[in-house]
């Protein structure tokens, strides 16, 4: 399956193929910003998609692409298992509840919670 703009709860989300090319720069970034600028709102990006310096912190990495999306007023919603990562960083731990309790980036289990997510915000 492609990333495909779908209807989710209401909202146009870019809902990203679990198999496509991995997330690994600034620029990886930027495409799926502007192929969600053909209708979407929300970006739901599996987390397997997501190089593994994006939950190493120190790299910076997620602040950066987590950056990209609030400047162009797109949500990011990260979607899938990310507890191995959690276990591993308390660091990690709390950006993802910070980034929960907000209304830009989200990190959700799967996409039925991410209707949840989009539903509640309406």
């Amino acid at each position: 399956m492609p990333d495909e703009i779908r209807e989710r709860a209401g909202v146009p989300v870019l809902v990203c193929d679990p198999v496509g090319p991995l997330l690994a720069t600034e620029q990886d970034a930027l495409d799926l910003i502007g192929a969600a600028f053909l209708g979407a709102q929300v970006v739901a990006v599996p987390a397997s998609r997501l190089d593994e310096r994006f939950f190493a912190l120190g790299t910076r990495f997620a602040g950066e692409v987590m950056q990209k999306f609030v400047n162009y007023r797109l949500r990011l919603a990260v979607v899938g298992d990310i507890s191995a990562h959690l276990a591993a960083s308390s660091a990690l731990r709390a950006l993802v509840y910070e980034s929960n309790q907000g209304g830009h980036i989200w990190f959700v289990p799967d996409l039925d919670a991410l209707d949840t997510r989009l539903r509640a915000a309406a």
